[in-house]
């Protein structure tokens, strides 16, 4: 495909060519700043042609700043890592610990935080090493994460087909009263996911 040809009339973006079609405009501007000028210092005095000068000065550059695109938001950093980045990261690293810590504490908090992350990985795990949809051959999944019989334990803890349990289950038990996952647990079944 052959580019057209030019023909002369197009002005590049950016180039100080552009200015050409905007000279009755800019002759028209200069004209009124310094009439505003000149009745200004006739009518104010010495000081007014500053203060003019000044707010004029603002004027052009709030409307610059009017006639400039869009912004897509800043550029990914090409290496390393910005200030909202890092921030961002560490605050998202104290509330994966608190979900952990919570998780270990309570079953209502392991079921509603915890648990669906856990079920994430292990989806992520079985689709990307094994082809496997955990939601769709839950049986097979489980044989993959618990090989053993000492593993088959595990499988309570991101079985899919488990309902989420609360505490008004037990009615004698109060309100997050219920231990969640056990630490040593978490530890093996993490440590399972990593083998998968």
């Amino acid at each position: 495909m052959r580019p057209e040809p030019r023909t002369g009339t197009e002005e590049p973006a950016g180039s100080a060519d552009g200015w050409r079609g905007a000279v009755p405009e800019l002759i028209i501007a200069v004209i009124l700043v310094v009439t505003v000028g000149v009745a200004g210092y006739i009518l104010a005095g010495p000081a007014a042609p500053g203060v003019i000068a000044i707010a004029v000065a603002v004027l052009v550059l709030a409307g610059f700043r009017g006639m400039l695109p869009a912004s897509e938001g800043p550029p990914e950093p090409e290496h390393g890592m910005t200030a909202g980045h890092l921030t961002a990261s560490f605050t998202g690293f104290w509330r994966k610990r608190a979900g952990l810590a919570d998780g270990t504490k309570s079953m209502a908090a392991y079921d509603g935080g915890l648990r669906p992350t856990l079920q994430q990985l292990l989806a992520a795990r079985l689709a990307e090493r094994h082809g496997v949809s955990l939601r769709d051959d839950p049986e097979l999944a489980r044989r993959l994460l618990c090989p053993g019989p000492r593993d088959d334990a595990l499988w309570y803890w991101v079985d899919p087909a488990r309902p989420a349990s609360s505490d008004r289950d037990d009615p004698d038990t109060l309100p997050g009263s219920r231990p969640g996952i056990p630490p040593r647990t978490l530890a093996r079944l993490i440590d399972r996911l990593e083998r998968l």
